[in-house]
C-alpha cells in the first residue's frame, strides 16, 4: 500500500505536467486505488473554461483507464498555503468511485495538509447507490 509521502510524491511529479496558462493555478491529484496502484492526474484549463479538466477527474479517469475501479485515498496538491481541496464537482466525481469513510487529504504545499473524510466534504451526498447500482 502507497504511503501518504508516495502519493504525496506523484501528486507534486504530475502537478509539475499541469496546463494552467489562464489561471496559473496548477494542481495534482494521486489516487491509491483497489488495485494497489497509484494513478495521478493534473489539471488541463481550455480557453473555452468549461471544457477543462480538474486532477481528480484527470486522475480517475487514469484509475478507471488503468482498470482499478475503486478509490481507496485521495491525495490534491496544489500553490500556496491554503489546503487545495476538491472542487464541488470533483466532490461529486470522487464519490462515484469512494465510499464515504475515504480518505481525502488536500495540501497547498507551503502549508500544513488536512485531512478528512469524502463524508465531511460532501454531506448529505447522492451516490450510486441511490440508483439501485
Amino acid at each position: 500500500m502507497a504511503s501518504d509521502a508516495e502519493l504525496f510524491a506523484a501528486a507534486e511529479a504530475i502537478r509539475a505536467r499541469a496546463y494552467a496558462p489562464y489561471s496559473k493555478f496548477s494542481v495534482g491529484a494521486a489516487i491509491l486505488a483497489d488495485d494497489g496502484k497509484v494513478y495521478s492526474g493534473c489539471n488541463i484549463e481550455n480557453a473555452a473554461y468549461p471544457q477543462g479538466n480538474c486532477a481528480e477527474a484527470s486522475a480517475i479517469a487514469a484509475m478507471i483507464a488503468g482498470g482499478a475501479r475503486r478509490i481507496k485515498r485521495i491525495y490534491v496538491t496544489g500553490p500556496g498555503s491554503a489546503p487545495v481541496t476538491p472542487c464541488g464537482g470533483c466532490r461529486q466525481r470522487i464519490r462515484e468511485f469512494a465510499d464515504l469513510d475515504v480518505v481525502v487529504i488536500s495540501h497547498g504545499v507551503e502549508g500544513e495538509p488536512l485531512e478528512t473524510t469524502l463524508g465531511a466534504l460532501l454531506p448529505h451526498s447522492f451516490g450510486p447507490e441511490f440508483l439501485g447500482k
